[in-house]
C-alpha cells in the first residue's frame, strides 16, 4: 500500500473568535503536520492555522542521549517519516515535534501502566522537572519535493515545571481519571494535572506538547509571518 493510501488527512481550518480582524492565510499556504496529538492540533486551531494531518512512521526513543537531544532526534524522524501524498506540490511546509519530561537528568517517557505512571507522578510531587520540546519543520522545494534531513529546520525548548507536594489521595483521584494515559511524564498540564501545577518558567505551550514561540521563529527562517499570516519579501514560491 502507498504512503498516500495509508495516510488520513484531517483540515482543520476554522479559526476562533479572537481571529476575526485578522487577515486569512493565503491560499498558497500549506502546511502538514506530521503528529496525531490533539494537544497539538488544538494549539494550532486556536492560532488559526489551518494544516493537514497524516501519520507518521517514526519511532520515538526515550533512551541514548539527553532530552533535548532525543527531543530533537524524534521531531526529525516525524518530518522525514511522514506519509506525504504522492503529488506532494513546492513550497509545502512539514511540520514535526516531540515532548519529553525529565527529572534529574532521566527522561520520562509515556507510561505503560498505572502503577509506572503512579511511579511517575510521585517522583514529580513536590519537585521541579523540565520539560523538553523539540520542532522540526522543513518546505519543500521546487526540484526535489522529498524531504532530506539536512533540509530540515530544527530547534528546541525547555519550560521548568513545579508541582505541589501531592497526598496520597490527589493522586490516586488523579490515576483515576486516566488522564496520565499517553501522556510523557504521566501528566497533561492542560488538564486535571494543572491542579498539582504551582509554577511553570518558560513558555507554556512547550509544556502542552507545541512550543509557538519558536515554531513562529523557524516559519520566518523560512519566509513566512505566522503573526500577520503573509510570506515574507522573496519566500513566495513561484
Amino acid at each position: 500500500m502507498s504512503r498516500r493510501a495509508e495516510s488520513k488527512y484531517l483540515w482543520s481550518s476554522l479559526p476562533g473568535p479572537s481571529m476575526e480582524h485578522l487577515p486569512s492565510f493565503p491560499a498558497d499556504f500549506r502546511l502538514i503536520l506530521a503528529s496525531q496529538s490533539p494537544r497539538r492540533h488544538s494549539l494550532l486551531r486556536d492560532m488559526g492555522v489551518p494544516f493537514t494531518v497524516v501519520p507518521s512512521d517514526a519511532e520515538e526513543v526515550t533512551t541514548g542521549g539527553t532530552a533535548v537531544a532525543l527531543a530533537e532526534r524524534n521531531a526529525l524522524a516525524k518530518v522525514c517519516g511522514a506519509f506525504l501524498p504522492d503529488d506532494l506540490q513546492a513550497g509545502v511546509f512539514v511540520l514535526g515535534t516531540d515532548t519529553l519530561v525529565t527529572l534529574d537528568g532521566v527522561v520520562m517517557g509515556k507510561p505503560a501502566s498505572e502503577a509506572e505512571a503512579a511511579r511517575m507522578m510521585a517522583s514529580l510531587s513536590g519537585r521541579t522537572h523540565q520539560v523538553v520540546s523539540a520542532v522540526a519543520l522543513v518546505r519543500t522545494g521546487h526540484s526535489r519535493p522529498r524531504l532530506r534531513a539536512d533540509e530540515v529546520r530544527v530547534a528546541s525548548t525547555t519550560t521548568e515545571v513545579t508541582f505541589l507536594p501531592l497526598e496520597a489521595a490527589q493522586l490516586a483521584a488523579y490515576l483515576a481519571s486516566g488522564e496520565w494515559r499517553g501522556k510523557a511524564g504521566a501528566y497533561a498540564v492542560q488538564g486535571l494535572a494543572a491542579l498539582f501545577v504551582s509554577e511553570v518558567r518558560g513558555e507554556y505551550s512547550n509544556v502542552v506538547g507545541l512550543p509557538l514561540c519558536l515554531l513562529a521563529g523557524l516559519f520566518r527562517e523560512l519566509g513566512f509571518d505566522l503573526l500577520r499570516r503573509q510570506w515574507l519579501p522573496g519566500a513566495r514560491v513561484t
